[in-house]
This record gives structure tokens, C-alpha cells and sequence, in this order.
């Protein structure tokens, strides 16, 4: 994929010490007041969840939030975030860190077997770890989890059995929240080099609660459990296999259709529910509402080419619409407006004073884009030397952005319209936009994408430099910012979790400073579960639904 970032999820699709905020709590009758359907009753062994999501991914497990949906059900991870944010247990037991840094040396639990039969020891954690860092080629790695180690990775090795050394090239105080992610599922090492990318794109073999029964291309993942699980996280809601017997993973695109199947007893457990029906859900459902850390949906700005080369123009076009009025009426008051373009609000290190710049003011917009030579014809679209302010914004239809996404921005271009901006919409397929489609320079001038992270270190990812020698297709707006770099830089080594919360939200003020980004609307997770079904819950990372501990009562 060129363009690594607007894969990220959809809206579809990417979490630390605030992940669940406070509007997390549901307020209607049937609602959940936490990340977890309620628990009640005696669980009973066996059932059958029938679970309708909204796009089907190309592949079970890699570097796309709707992979790791699904491979957070299949692969298990080192460590996991538990609620309070904490980094706790799952395969491993426990780690002690170098005093340089440098060094994390994890203790696996004894005895744990990948559904193939092999171990589920050091050597096969350092191999997934050494896989994705260096994979055999484009296709068959996980983009985000190389992403999100580099530069500071350097090897991972086996000690022995039980005990696996990952050496790191500088101290990153966010590297254990970091591989919490579902990204970093650890595969069967045996499994991968005989069956080769294509199959273990279908069927990855982990040691997790369920495994790949079947993948019917265009309907559903069935996923069956697996008996012998015995390696569950720290945070589970119960020691042992799952309760249920299988997992049906079904692709519903269709708002109203996956809404409705709840109601009629086809799905128990229902992906984003359209927020003009939220407050139905609340009344009839057990319901979750997770709002997603990292880097939230937010106009990427082409700063290098095109009318946005000019900082007075970039500020104007924030200035210029109420976004926040905008998201409240598409989203119907259901999702908090973002105005940070950087960090969403459910990120640690967030910076709440950046958030509120460029709050609507079009008498300022109209003044900056006088300043900068745009004069308003007599259509109202400004012009200079003859060109008009023509502003293409091309987005992810149905993948990153919802029906509610896209409403929005309909909202918006008549705003931007009365100040001069002649802003043309181009929705894109998930096919044109996983091929790169108006992503180079100059392609496009601004273009709406987010990432999911549990950490502020996602600024590194989406706003690194690029180079000849070291390109960066997640920097989207081409903002090559040398104090940038070194800002967050120095964030991610300093050991100091406070100084590098003040470090991430300078790097915060300098990407609003220069417009590099314009915020829009947090990217969250709305939820409806049947009350017959209890303890379904969303880790707290980046939300992946976790069916492990889900039951049904008599």
C-alpha cells in the first residue's frame, strides 16, 4: 500500500491512559457503563455469536485496524493495557528493562502450544518480532507494527525457552504500550514458512482463544474455539477456553441492515450502530461507546503544492467552517468534535489548548486569504493569476469515513464555499484508496485519514520526515519540519513519562502552529449488544472486540 495511514481503519478504522473517556459510559436504560457487556448470571458452555461487522479486510492478521479485529480473537500478544491503562501480562508473565533502556527481557509462560502443535517459546516470539521488522517482501509483513518500532528496533533473540531478550537501538519509554496492539499477534513460525503468506493470510495459526474455521470471501470469518487454550491475559474477565463455540464474523456493510439484525435476533453483537439510532440502542441494547486513541480523522494538508502551500491559506481553510457545529449535526451529537489534528483526546500526552485553535471565525479566514492575494469573484470563489480556489478533497467512502463522515463534509463544503473555497469532494472505493489513488503530491490538497495508536508516539509515524533515502508515505501532508523531528524525538527517549507528555504536546502545537493538519472528529466505537449475551468487551488499546470471555446464561 502506498499510503500506510489511510489504511488505518475505516470508519469502518486505530488507546492509553484516558482510551475510554468519560463519555465512554453509555446513559440509557440498557446500557453498559463500562467497555464490557454486563455480566449476570451463571455462564453456560456452547452458543453460537453471531457478530456483524462492516468491512471485510484482505487479510486476517497485518497493519490495518480491521485486521486486528479479527486477529485479536485468533493471535496472542506479549503483554496487553488493561483499563487503567497499565501494561499487564498475557504470554509473557513479566520483563525487566535494562537500566540503559536498551534491552526487555520477557518471561513466557510454560507450556503454551500454537493450535499446530509447536511451542509458543522464545525462539518463536523473537522470529514474529525479527519477521515484521524484515519481512521477505512488501506484501507479506505488518506494515504497522515495523512502523511502529523504527527506528528504535534492532533484534530480538531467544535466551531460552522461556525467556526472550528484544534489544532496542535507543530507549522508547513507549515501546510496552506499543506492542499491547493486535498488530503484534504472535504466529506460529512453523505454520508461516510451510504455508506461506497467502494461507496464513486466510488461517494464521496462534495460540488464541479461537481459531479459522472458515473464510467465506464476501459473507463471514467463522471462527471455532479452541479447547486447549490455556494462555489468556492478565485482564481476561475469566481464566480458561471460551465460553461459546464459535464466533461468526459477518461483513454487513449496510447501516440499516446490520442495525435491524439485531432486532431480529440474526447478530448478538452489532459494529457501529448509525448514531441516529444510538438512542434507540441505549434503550433496547446493552451498549459500548469507545472513542479511539492516536491520530484522530483529520485533513491531512498537502503543504508543499497547490493553494495550501501558503500557511495564510491553510489557516484560513480552519478558520473558515464550523467544523465542530458540522460534526455535532452529521454525528447527532453522538461523537466529540476533534481540534486537534495530531492526537486524539483519548491519547496520553494530549494537548487540550491546541484543540481549541482555530475555532470558526470566517471574518478571520476571509482576511487571511485577502493577505494572501485571493480575491472573491462574483460567484464568490476567489481567484489569483486567473486560477480559481479549488480545493480537492478526496476520502475513503465507507472506509474511512462513515455515511455520517461523509454528511459532514457535505456540511463543510458549503461553509468553505461562503469564503471564497470552491472545494471539490471525490469519494474513493476501499480499492482505489488501498491502491494509492490521489495520494502523491499535488494529487490532492487535503484528504481525511486517522491511525489508531494507544500512544502520543503515533506523531512519529504520521509526521516523520521524509526523504529520498528514507520516505515516509504515513506523512501525508509532506511536512518536513526539522524542529517537529526533533520534538518528538526527543519525546520517545526521555524516561521521564511527564516530560514526555510536555514534549508530545509541544509537538502538538507545532503541527497546528503550521496548519499541517486541520482538525475534525474523534474516531470511535459504537456498540450494541443483545442482553442475553454478557462479559463481551473491547481491549483497551485501540478496541478490538474480544469474544473470549462472552457467554450466554440459561
Amino acid at each position: 500500500m502506498k499510503t500506510l495511514s489511510r489504511r488505518r481503519g475505516a470508519a469502518s478504522g486505530t488507546a492509553a491512559a484516558l482510551a475510554l473517556v468519560a463519555g465512554l459510559a453509555a446513559c440509557g436504560s440498557g446500557s453498559s457503563s463500562e467497555n464490557t457487556a454486563a455480566s449476570s448470571g451463571t455462564p453456560v458452555q456452547g452458543g453460537v455469536i453471531s457478530y456483524a461487522h462492516v468491512q471485510e479486510p484482505p487479510c486476517i492478521f497485518g497493519g490495518w485496524i480491521q485486521q486486528a479485529y479479527v486477529s485479536r480473537n485468533v493471535l496472542d500478544g506479549l503483554v496487553a493495557e488493561a483499563d487503567d491503562g497499565s501494561v499487564v501480562p498475557w504470554l509473557a508473565t513479566s520483563w525487566t528493562t535494562s537500566a540503559d533502556g536498551l534491552s526487555y527481557t520477557f518471561t513466557l509462560k510454560p507450556g503454551v502450544k500454537f493450535t499446530d502443535g509447536t511451542s509458543v517459546d522464545a525462539a518463536a516470539v523473537a522470529w514474529n518480532f525479527n519477521f515484521w521488522e524484515n519481512p521477505p517482501n512488501a506484501n507479506s509483513g505488518n506494515s504497522t507494527a515495523k512502523v511502529s518500532l523504527d527506528p528504535y528496533y534492532k533484534d530480538a533473540k531467544a535466551l531460552d525457552a522461556t525467556h526472550v531478550k528484544i534489544d532496542l537501538t535507543k530507549p522508547y519509554g513507549q515501546f510496552l504500550r506499543l506492542i499491547t496492539q493486535g498488530y503484534f499477534g504472535i504466529q506460529s513460525p512453523t505454520a508461516f514458512q510451510k504455508e506461506g503468506v497467502k494461507q496464513n493470510c486466510e488461517d494464521p495459526i496462534g495460540s488464541g482463544a479461537f481459531t479459522v474455521a472458515q473464510w467465506k470471501h464476501g459473507q463471514e470469518i467463522v471462527l471455532k474455539r479452541n479447547p486447549n487454550y490455556t494462555s489468556w491475559p492478565a485482564n481476561a474477565k475469566h481464566k480458561g477456553p471460551a465460553y461459546v463455540d464459535e464466533v461468526d464474523y459477518k461483513f454487513v456493510p449496510d447501516d440499516v441492515s446490520r442495525y435491524a439484525s439485531l432486532g431480529t435476533g440474526q447478530s448478538q453483537v452489532v459494529y457501529e450502530v448509525p448514531t441516529s439510532e444510538w438512542k434507540d440502542a441505549q434503550s433496547k441494547y446493552q451498549t459500548i461507546k469507545y472513542i479511539t486513541p492516536g491520530h484522530p480523522p483529520s485533513f491531512f494538508i498537502d503543504t508543499t503544492d497547490g493553494p495550501f502551500a501558503d500557511l495564510k491559506v491553510r489557516q484560513a481553510f480552519a478558520y473558515g467552517a464550523d467544523r465542530k457545529g458540522a460534526v455535532e449535526a452529521a454525528f447527532h451529537g453522538v461523537i466529540p468534535y476533534e481540534g486537534n489534528p495530531a492526537v486524539s483526546q483519548s491519547t496520553p500526552g494530549y494537548n487540550a489548548q491546541a484543540a481549541a485553535d482555530y475555532a470558526y471565525d470566517p471574518a478571520k479566514a476571509n482576511a487571511l486569504l485577502d493577505q494572501a492575494g485571493w480575491v472573491k469573484g462574483a460567484d464568490g470563489i476567489r481567484t489569483k493569476d486567473g486560477k480559481p480556489l479549488t480545493i480537492r478533497i478526496p476520502y475513503g467512502s465507507g472506509v474511512i469515513l462513515p455515511q455520517e463522515g461523509a454528511a459532514a463534509l457535505q456540511i463543510l463544503q458549503q461553509q468553505w464555499k461562503q469564503v471564497g473555497f470552491n472545494v471539490q469532494l471525490i469519494p474513493l472505493s476501499q480499492a482505489e484508496l488501498f491502491a494509492g489513488k490521489d495520494s502523491a503530491p499535488g494529487t490532492f490538497d487535503a484528504t481525511p485519514s486517522y491511525w489508531t495508536s494507544p500512544s502520543p508516539a503515533i506523531l512519529w509515524i504520521v509526521y516523520r520526515p521524509t526523504t529520498k533515502a528514507n520516505p515516509n508515505g504515513n506523512n501525508e501532508s509532506f511536512f518536513n519540519s526539522n524542529q517537529l523531528s526533533q520534538v518528538i524525538q526527543a519525546a520517545n527517549t526521555e524516561p521521564d513519562g511527564a516530560k514526555a507528555d510536555q514534549l508530545y504536546q509541544q509537538a502538538q502545537q507545532i503541527v497546528q502552529d503550521n496548519a499541517a493538519g486541520i482538525g475534525f472528529y474523534t474516531q470511535y466505537s459504537l456498540y450494541a449488544v443483545s442482553k442475553k449475551l454478557h462479559d463481551f468487551w473491547l481491549e483497551k488499546s485501540q478496541g478490538e472486540p474480544v469474544f473470549a470471555d462472552a457467554y450466554y446464561t440459561k
